[in-house]
């Protein structure tokens, strides 16, 4: 029954849209009398008043053919900007680099929730063997986490991977905003010279993978971190580990 509401509701609703809202208004092209009009607006009103569930389920079905919709708007967003999103020459490629699936990550350093999803994507790449990880620094949320990014990209440009992915690690766990001592205290921590990293940030280089990324998050239309990309799939936002599993199991199985 609660199937047949909805095709109904929405054949009623779109009835009501198509007749005036007054009896009294001129509708050459109407098949119905005025009276015959007045009647199924009552009608409608009636029922809709009688079962407002009809309307929950038309909101429901709206959106998620607006989920469909914007889902498929941004595998076309992913689609035209594949090479600059997974082989852009600059950014730090983890887990399998060697991996068939993607996941690419816009991160900034002082998002609490890209935080919170550090240790389960290095939990996701830990139990997949088969899962090469691309982060990219957008630093949105202040000084802090500009600081934070260039120090990131630094280290990259001048010290290599390795220091990058322990930098990188250390930042997602600073408690607190990013200042001038708390980076170096973690640059101290994994092992690199503050004042040569400082130095390094002042590279031309820095600004143009910075610029570059930002131009990038433009282009797809991103406002938040953290956002991800699931080989073809774009997520909006903070994704537990289990939805995470859920959904590189499903971009697998569509190919």
């Amino acid at each position: 029954m609660r199937a047949f509401l909805v095709p109904l509701a929405a054949a009623l609703m779109a009835l009501a849209v198509a007749l005036p809202g007054s009896a009294d208004e001129p509708q050459a092209s109407s098949p119905f009398s005025p009276a015959e009009r007045e009647a199924l607006h009552a009608e409608i009103r009636g029922y809709l008043l009688a079962h407002p569930e009809v309307l929950q389920e038309m909101i429901a079905l709206l959106e998620q053919k607006q989920q469909a919709a914007t889902a498929e708007n941004d595998r076309n967003l992913v689609a035209m900007n594949a090479e600059e999103i997974f082989d852009d020459g600059f950014s730090w490629v983890g887990g399998n680099p060697e991996g068939a699936f993607t996941l690419v990550e816009f991160l900034d350093y002082q998002c609490g929730f890209c935080r919170r999803a550090q240790p389960e994507v290095v939990e996701l790449l830990a139990s997949d063997g088969d899962i090469r990880l691309i982060v990219k620094e957008m630093p949105i949320l202040g000084p802090g986490s500009e600081l934070a990014a260039r120090a990131a990209v630094a280290t990259m440009i001048a010290e290599g991977e390795e220091k990058y992915a322990a930098l990188h690690a250390k930042l997602m766990t600073v408690e607190g905003g990013i200042t001038d001592a708390s980076l170096d205290a973690a640059l101290t921590e994994v092992g690199l010279d503050p004042a040569a990293i400082r130095a390094a940030m002042q590279d031309p280089e820095v600004e143009r993978r910075l610029g570059e990324t930002r131009a990038l998050a433009e282009k797809l239309a991103i406002a938040g971190t953290p956002t991800f990309v699931f080989d073809d799939r774009m997520v909006r936002g903070y994704l537990p580990l289990a939805q995470m599993r859920a959904l590189v199991a499903e971009v697998r199985e569509d190919g």
